[in-house]
């Protein structure tokens, strides 16, 4: 079993080769891929140094998957040269997310879709995996009309330069700016570019995304996107409106009992998810679970999960582990 992984010393590739590791995923052979500059390094995996080598040497080597964690450009240039030699592409961008003949794959929620055709396919956006994951199991009981999102998203979303401000304002030093203000004791309403309609890229991901993933065109969703200085995941204030009423109970025990989540709902004992405890784990945890008594057949919960791990890297490798089990690759 050859695997690559492009971007392998990104944030999120690193927390890929973590995570293939850590779920003794059977790697074979290893085919490390960044940027020309990386090209000769090596990067450690399972304790051994695997040499980086240039993306026309992992296409040459015709990996069974390909992990590609590389940005947008990249995906669009070479996943359609790496599926033409038999490898299968599971995208972390947004490069082909909204691509009609390609999938959009959250494991749990609609892994069935995949067959052995499908050579490119795509890792839905961080904020929507943990989103869906909880939307999914109450979609099937109730039907949703409308989702309104407020995320609270962490620094690692923008990468390693966003980190370095961040640690740079904390101890009051002049540096690179990864935003165009401050982050530290500060929220920045504003995640990627701005698109004509006055939401920002990241919110409109949420809206076609969720749209796609769960199959339904109809359901109304709007979001807005906040960027704040915290780095173990990103949260979720979220408002869903159900087709029918619903019992607040049976809510919570469809979330329970849904593959992926953890229920962290108890005011009494201040239980509920942050992403201070959510960091470093694969879980979407779900709390703050209440009806909405301004309108019905509605509810309101918090969403927390890591973005580099379940957001990222390990939904990659989920979908690669269904693959493998299925024969699909």
């Amino acid at each position: 079993m050859k695997i690559a992984v492009l971007g392998a010393t990104g944030m999120v590739g690193e927390i890929m080769l973590k995570v293939l590791a850590e779920r003794n995923f059977p790697v074979t052979e290893l085919i490390p891929v960044a940027s020309e500059k990386s090209v000769g390094k090596e990067v450690l995996f399972k304790g051994e140094k695997h040499q980086i080598v240039s993306m026309e040497e992992a296409v040459k080597r015709k990996p069974q998957i390909a992990l590609f964690s590389a940005g947008g450009e990249i995906s669009l240039t070479w996943a359609p040269k790496f599926a033409a030699v038999g490898t299968t592409v599971i995208d972390n961008s947004s490069a082909w997310r909204m691509d009609p003949a390609i999938k959009l794959i959250v494991p749990e929620i609609n892994a069935a879709q995949l067959t052995r055709e499908d050579k490119i396919i795509a890792n839905p956006n961080c904020s929507t995996i943990q989103l869906v994951m909880a939307l999914a199991p109450l979609q099937a009981h109730y039907g949703l009309k409308r989702v309104v999102v407020s995320t609270y998203q962490s620094i690692t979303g923008t990468g390693v330069k966003a980190v370095r401000q961040l640690e740079q304002e904390y101890k009051n030093e002049k540096g690179e700016m990864a935003y165009p203000y401050p982050i530290h004791r500060n929220a920045i309403p504003h995640c990627d570019v701005f698109e004509s309609n006055g939401y920002t890229k990241e919110e409109m991901k949420l809206v076609r995304e969720t749209q796609k993933i769960l199959n339904d065109p109809n359901i109304r969703v709007t979001a807005t996107a906040v960027r704040i200085p915290v780095v173990g995941g990103h949260s979720e204030s979220v408002n869903i409106e159900f087709d029918r009423d619903f019992d607040l109970e049976r809510v919570r025990q469809l979330l329970h009992q849904a593959p992926g989540i953890a229920l962290q709902d108890n005011p009494d004992t201040n239980t509920y998810p942050m992403p201070i405890y959510a960091e470093g784990k694969d879980a979407v945890f779900v709390g703050r679970i209440r009806r909405d008594e301004s309108q019905v057949n509605t509810v309101n919960m918090w969403i927390v999960a890591d973005n580099l791990r379940k957001g990222a890297a390990t939904n990659t490798i989920q979908i690669a582990e269904y693959l493998l089990a299925r024969d699909l690759v």
